[in-house]
């Protein structure tokens, strides 16, 4: 009775073992944003941070994800369950757009990170627990992720800006 018992405990932990090893999933316990591109549909994203202003200063986690150790782990297994159903039923919405909570995290993220400098121009009117006012990466949103249209993936949001809008990177010269 203890053999089918011991070989059914063995088969699992091979199993999840084998699927742990497959999918790399130590690696979206850390804060490497290369983690973060891991799935093609986040190229864009990654790219444009990759080359903005904060790729320097801040990873995908410190600004995505709660900084509290409970918290965060709850919010990337939450996450990471809810991309893992959109990639297995084919549900990944173009463009992807961060959800509510989301945007009070990366609000809460920037107001953390910039505290001082929010105070001194909003005389702390800013607060990430406000909800229905402009978020900062309204005015700032190509700070973490450069500007939007220029990435010619098929992922691309064309619905504000158009690569036609934006001024050429390297002007042309005519002859």
């Amino acid at each position: 009775m203890k053999l089918p018992l011991i070989v059914g405990i063995l088969a699992l932990v091979a199993v999840l073992g084998t699927g742990l090893w497959a999918t790399d999933f130590p690696v979206y316990l850390g804060n490497d944003s290369t983690a973060c591109n891991n799935c093609h549909v986040m190229d864009y994203a990654y790219e444009g941070w990759y080359h903005a202003a904060h790729q320097s200063w801040a990873g995908c986690v410190d600004c995505h994800v709660p900084h509290n150790l409970i918290p965060k782990y709850l919010y990337k297994a939450k996450s990471g369950m809810n991309h893992v159903t959109m990639f297995t039923l084919g549900h990944i919405p173009e463009p992807l757009r961060a959800k509510d909570d989301t945007k009070q995290i990366v609000q809460a993220n920037c107001v953390r990170c910039h505290e001082e400098t929010v105070s001194a121009i909003a005389d702390g009117s800013m607060d990430p627990a406000r909800t229905g006012d402009r978020f900062c990466a309204e005015c700032h949103r190509s700070i973490a992720h450069g500007e939007r249209g220029i990435v010619i993936l098929p992922y691309q949001d064309t619905g504000l800006y158009r690569v036609r809008d934006l001024p050429p990177a390297h002007p042309v010269e005519e002859n």
